[in-house]
């Protein structure tokens, strides 16, 4: 960042007075510009034992198979947005239920949280962001094509849970290889 959103003069970094951390501040008005993790939301469609992935079509990870989820947008709800998602991805409709999984992926600023969801019927294809949707059993996942560790844990705890006739939260932190 290098220029002031609010009145577009340059900015530093430095620590505020009365605040602890470095900060983008304009050197005109005051500014503070805070950057602040990103917010992924997603979820789990079932459709009775089955759950919809998508084979991504986009980078990170092209070609492999996640949850429907994505950036929440300004002026809506953590489960507008994994409904949302699930309809540019997956051109499906679903009804959000519970918080399944929470991951702090700290080496990239993001926090993803994922919802148990149902397809209200079995229609879906594939989005402008996925190269295929499928329905697949448990013992049917693609688990080492899996794009993320985020997904790799909230599918592990949605299972967990459903073995155990359960509905946790789960959190999980992930950081940066070696560190």
């Amino acid at each position: 960042m290098n220029f002031c959103s609010e009145c577009a003069q340059p900015i530093s970094v430095q620590v505020p007075e009365g605040d602890s951390l470095p900060r983008y501040v304009c050197e005109q008005c005051g500014t503070i510009h805070y950057r602040n993790p990103l917010l992924v939301v997603g979820c789990v469609p079932t459709w009775g034992d089955r759950i919809l992935l998508c084979r991504r079509a986009i980078e990170p990870r092209l070609g492999y198979w996640t949850v429907p989820a994505g950036f929440l947008e300004n002026d809506e709800t953590t489960r507008e947005g994994a409904a949302r998602e699930t309809r540019e991805e997956a051109c499906a409709e679903v009804e959000i239920g519970s918080a399944v999984s929470m991951t702090h992926v700290v080496h990239v600023n993001q926090v993803h949280l994922m919802y148990r969801a149902r397809l209200v019927n079995e229609r879906y294809a594939a989005g402008s962001e996925s190269l295929e949707v499928a329905l697949f059993r448990r013992e049917d996942i693609p688990w080492e094509e899996l794009a993320f560790p985020s997904v790799r844990f909230c599918l592990e705890r949605y299972y967990q849970d459903l073995d155990r006739g359960t509905e946790g939260f789960h959190i999980q932190d992930v950081r940066r290889p070696g560190s």
